[in-house]
């Protein structure tokens, strides 16, 4: 009930504000309009600035019990939740852009996303993993497309020391950088399970991966 009460008397406010800007009384100077609309725009870019960051957490993604039971809990198995050097990469830190307009961008493609939660399309691990193979195409698509932005967040390629790499992993790096070649191109399944490929084409489930 308070909460209620606290939301009329915002919506009150805001109703207030904007009589007086549309129909400025005498009484008003224009210096008063400018300083109620300077606030009234602080408060609205404040509020909207707390909500990204609130939906931007790792607790917020896994509210949603499709992302729980499913993808969160096989990247509690993976080396980016838990690892030697104690750097743990959460859900937005490889989802979601750090750049601002890049980030609303994906704010406002994640409504889709809610537009299926209120479907139900994945809400049972079945539904999940017949899906999970278009779901992670989707994923490795717009990672391609970026080239990788979120994973360079934390992995540079200038900054590699190849002298501290095996083997294996320079020669894939090296192979891969003169490709032309992203972090998602070779890296499926770092922090989620693939999916299931029987019975799938390997060059149409990944393109990126044969040899050019």
């Amino acid at each position: 009930m308070a909460d209620k009460n606290i939301l009329n008397k915002i919506k009150q406010l805001i109703g207030n504000i904007w009589q007086l800007l549309k129909k400025p009384s005498a009484k008003y100077s224009l210096g008063t309009l400018l300083s109620v609309g300077m606030v009234a725009g602080i408060i609205f870019w404040g509020g909207f600035n707390t909500a990204m960051e609130i939906s931007n957490t790792e607790t917020f993604c896994i509210s949603c019990h499709e992302m729980r039971v499913n993808v969160y809990e096989e990247y509690k198995n993976t080396i980016h939740y838990n690892n030697r050097s104690g750097v743990r990469a959460t859900c937005p830190d490889c989802h979601v852009p750090k750049e601002w307009h890049w980030k609303v961008i994906r704010k406002i493609k994640a409504t889709n996303e809610l537009f299926h939660k209120v479907l139900g399309t994945i809400d049972t691990p079945e539904k999940f993993n017949d899906k999970r193979l278009q779901l992670a195409q989707n994923v490795w698509r717009e990672m391609k497309n970026t080239d990788s932005r979120e994973c360079r967040n934390c992995h540079d390629f200038e900054s590699m020391d190849y002298a501290r790499q095996g083997r294996r992993a320079v020669n894939n790096h090296t192979k891969g950088f003169d490709k032309g070649r992203t972090c998602i191109d070779c890296h499926k399944g770092i922090a989620h399970t693939l999916p299931n490929m029987s019975g799938v084409d390997p060059s149409a489930a990944f393109p990126d991966n044969t040899e050019k």
